[in-house]
């Protein structure tokens, strides 16, 4: 199944992501769940990063939720919001 993970920074934070980055880069490189597509959410200005986006593939819910929960991001508590939705693929491009 996929999902997606929708994720917003909290006000002021990029500091506290910045310094948690290569920490969340080598746990999304450890595969704790299929990543299909990831990357940061951009301020209006296209280059401040303000939150976080993952397409997964998972066998539940509970997997993605485990797998936001161990992300270094989730433990700075950097994000004031987080959003899980199943989510239906219907159309591949590639």
């Amino acid at each position: 199944m996929h999902f997606i993970v929708h994720c917003l920074d909290r006000p002021g934070a990029l500091d506290l992501r910045l310094a948690n980055y290569d920490a969340h880069k080598a746990y999304l490189a450890s595969n704790p769940v299929t990543m299909l597509v990831s990357g940061p959410l951009l301020a209006d200005d296209n280059e401040t990063m303000i939150g976080s986006f993952f397409l997964v593939e998972a066998e539940s819910r509970q997997d993605v939720e485990r797998f936001n929960k161990a992300d270094p991001f989730f433990a700075a508590d950097l994000w004031a919001e987080v959003r899980i939705h199943p989510f239906s693929k219907r159309v591949d491009n590639r």
